[in-house]
């Protein structure tokens, strides 16, 4: 009569020890899954900490919130922005017509009828669209960083410029209105004296606008700097266009 409850406390030993290890599992898995937890939190935190303590140049052009052009400007030994009334608006001229532009770089003007991709922000000598038609952009609300031949020959200062482009690259939105091109001695006269780069945009309104025309906006400076065309962009932004809705 013996023999059965041995058998029973041996079953029960097992039953003991079976539950025993699922409870350790249980805590196994809890603890795994608990780190897991953490390491994701911290990721989320760390990626959300970067993208707000980075700027965002599109971001601030939608904002309008750019900071000073003043203090930027400064730093980038720009001269004081140009504004003069603009001329040109949906005066579309045959694609390939040249057209004489007054002033270096145009900030209005006739151009050819189709503005250059919304995709491209950045464009070297060898792949630049002609002016006529990123004239057309600046009808549609871009700002555009056009850099000269002191800029496109020094590597250290062309890859700023294409630093600056970056952040563009890939947006969607139309606060990303924005390309950096070369301007060429084939394109008209230099920038003013000292200045390598300069900042266009057609505004629809302003202290020199005409009623349907608009106005043109120049900032000259000596070297690129992120911080000039963000607080340009916020001063001069996207939706402040003839045509602001057109990519």
């Amino acid at each position: 009569m013996a023999k059965p409850k041995k058998n029973d406390d041996r079953r029960a030993r097992v039953e003991a020890m079976r539950r025993e290890a699922q409870r350790v599992e249980r805590r196994r898995t809890l603890v795994v899954v608990g780190v897991c937890a953490l390491v994701a939190v911290a990721i989320i935190a760390t990626t959300a900490y970067y993208l707000v303590t980075q700027d965002d140049p599109a971001a601030t052009a939608a904002s309008g919130d750019g900071g000073s052009l003043g203090d930027a400007a400064q730093t980038a030994g720009c001269d004081n922005v140009v504004l003069r009334a603009a001329e040109g608006s949906n005066d579309h001229l045959s694609q390939g017509t040249a057209i004489d532009y007054t002033e270096a770089p145009p900030a209005f003007g006739q151009h050819w009828p189709a503005p250059a991709d919304f995709a491209r922000k950045f464009y070297t000598v060898a792949d630049r669209p002609p002016v006529e038609q990123l004239v057309h952009n600046l009808e549609h609300g871009y700002t555009i960083l056009w850099y000269d031949s002191t800029i496109a020959d020094d590597p250290d200062a062309l890859a700023q410029v294409e630093a600056i482009a970056q952040p563009f690259e890939g947006q969607q939105d139309l606060a990303a209105k924005f390309i950096a091109v070369p301007w060429t001695s084939e394109d008209g006269e230099p920038f003013p004296a000292g200045k390598h780069v300069a900042l266009t945009h057609w505004s629809a309104d302003g202290e020199s606008a005409v009623s349907g025309q608009g106005q043109g906006a120049w900032l000259y400076c000596a070297e690129p700097g992120a911080d000039v065309v963000s607080a340009f962009m916020a001063e001069f932004p996207f939706s402040d266009a003839l045509e602001p809705q057109g990519a």
